[in-house]
């Protein structure tokens, strides 16, 4: 008999900080601000005849590192329709509409998304952790659902299920 339980990593060192700003239409953005989001991630595993499949700080620690990469940083979108990034020597220049908005690189990252939305975060942290297939099947993976929340009441998740031949 195959049995299947889901392993949830929900731990408090899966925080970060960031700034952002949502692009919401063609000619309208909000202001620039910041929230202290946190994530989730459930994976659906197969068990083995020990009760488990593997070690899940494995995970965990892969986490760790991607927050640690957008951590008390800006985050600007690199595939967005309306925003446009300009490289100058020290700085970043975000161009919305007629509006220049100047960041120094240093406090920057550019992610490869349309937009800066709790939705975008869970896709790139997703993305991340499905990209190595043979990974996932060694760990016999069936799905994974990785959720970010910008408070107590707002989430947004992006999911990944084993495709079945």
């Amino acid at each position: 008999m195959t049995r299947v339980a889901t392993l949830q990593l929900h731990h408090e060192a899966l925080q970060f900080s960031a700034g952002h700003f949502t692009i919401l239409s063609p000619t309208e953005r909000e202001n620039l601000h910041g929230h202290n989001y946190s994530l989730s991630a459930a994976f659906e595993v197969l068990l083995h005849d020990d009760g488990m499949n593997f070690d899940y700080r494995y995970y965990k620690n892969k986490l760790l590192l991607l927050v640690e990469q957008i951590d008390r940083r800006f985050l600007l979108p690199s595939k967005s329709r309306y925003l446009h990034l300009q490289e100058n020597d020290d700085f970043w220049i975000a161009h919305f509409q007629q509006e220049k908005i100047p960041f120094l690189k240093r406090d920057v990252v550019i992610l490869p998304l349309s937009n800066i939305t709790i939705e975008e975060l869970s896709a790139w942290f997703l993305q991340k952790l499905t990209h190595d297939q043979a990974e996932l099947s060694r760990h016999q993976i069936q799905s994974l659902t990785i959720q970010v929340y910008n408070g107590p009441e707002h989430s947004g998740g992006s999911h990944w299920k084993k495709v079945v031949a």
